[in-house]
């Protein structure tokens, strides 16, 4: 079972999705039901509505509040390819307040060829933002060019979590 709720956040409304405690999806829209539709096939349980998904809730509630470090607790279950999975795991690795460019990202997650292409993949496929923190991959130059939630969105979270732009 998919269970969905929604957090109201700074930034609006976090849809959330969780299976068995691990969340399965996380963004900012008020529709879950857009989340579950591009769950990896292997996860599209029925869903249901529930306000709290327990520690997944906490954690978010935990962060917003402060707490920058509350997301490196959240259990996540995103299946794909070893590659993409890789590079997750990776931006996972880069704490709160720092960040780490596309050709780095690619090179922690142990990719040569394309790894800069496949590294923005990644975070553009990335279903569980900000929980696995794409926002914290940015150009090689430092810029803010990308963020499936807007570059506003991205640029508010890195200065919550002490990033110095």
């Amino acid at each position: 079972m998919i269970e969905a709720t929604i957090i109201d956040t700074p930034l609006g409304p976090l849809s959330l999705l969780a299976r068995e405690g691990r969340c399965v999806g996380a963004g900012f829209s008020r529709d879950p039901g857009e989340l579950y539709r591009h769950l990896h096939p292997s996860l599209r349980d029925p869903m249901t509505d529930v306000t709290d998904l327990g520690s997944v809730t906490a954690a978010v509630h935990r962060y917003f509040a402060g707490d920058v470090d509350a997301f490196d607790e959240v259990a996540v279950l995103q299946p794909s390819s070893p590659a993409r999975e890789r590079l997750w795991q990776a931006m996972r690795s880069v704490p709160a307040g720092a960040t780490i460019s596309y050709g780095r990202l690619a090179q922690a997650a142990g990719l040569t060829t394309a790894g800069a292409r496949a590294a923005g993949g990644a975070c553009a496929a990335n279903l569980v933002a900000p929980i696995v923190p794409c926002h914290r991959v940015v150009a090689a130059d430092g810029g803010l060019h990308h963020y499936g939630y807007g570059v506003a969105a991205k640029e508010w979270l890195l200065r919550h979590e002490g990033s110095m732009l």
